[in-house]
């Protein structure tokens, strides 16, 4: 892997941490933890990963209420979160969609899923993050376009106006003479 991205595991359940941790960082996966979602909530605020994987059944506030609260802050709204949960039901699924959540895996889960869920996950922000790159640097290349040609029409226009004006002190000089 050429570059080591940063994963924030959210779980209440210290064994639970330690497999996925254990599982990631055999990958090149750099992991930080954190226990709760408060936790993880004041984590956020001074460390932004590239992708969270977040329980679901926590004490204090859930998985689902961390996910909503994350989505709403600008500065980690854009941070990609996989459920790792034991709640397989199609409502808490659903629930989990509808939170913000870009996947959702069910525990027990198999390594090789989580594996590459995590990959293909953050191959996509890799790859959404160049797109909005590229597309910020199109739009700086047409902005200094159109200022461009907005001095070269001013440019333009400047010219005409000597231009008439050449003429007409052309055809008062000639109508004196």
């Amino acid at each position: 892997m050429l570059y080591q991205a940063n994963i924030l595991d959210i779980d209440d359940t210290p064994a639970n941490l330690e497999v996925v941790t254990d599982t990631l960082t055999s990958q090149g996966y750099a992991v930080a933890t954190a226990i709760s979602g408060e936790r993880a909530l004041t984590r956020l605020q001074k460390y932004t990963p590239d992708l969270i994987l977040l329980d679901v059944q926590m004490p204090g506030i859930d998985g689902f209420e961390t996910c909503r609260q994350i989505k709403e802050d600008p500065d980690t709204a854009h941070i990609p979160i996989i459920f790792i949960t034991a709640l397989a039901d199609a409502d808490s699924i659903t629930k989990g969609f509808n939170a913000g959540a870009v996947d959702y895996i069910s525990k027990p889960f198999q390594e090789p899923e989580l594996l590459a869920r995590v990959k293909n996950h953050l191959s996509l922000q890799s790859l959404k993050q160049d797109l909005e790159s590229q597309v910020t640097t199109r739009t700086s290349e047409l902005q200094n376009a159109l200022k461009q040609l907005e001095k070269s029409k001013l440019q333009l226009v400047q010219q005409e106006k000597m231009s008439a004006l050449g003429q007409l002190v052309a055809g008062v000089a000639h109508e004196i003479n």
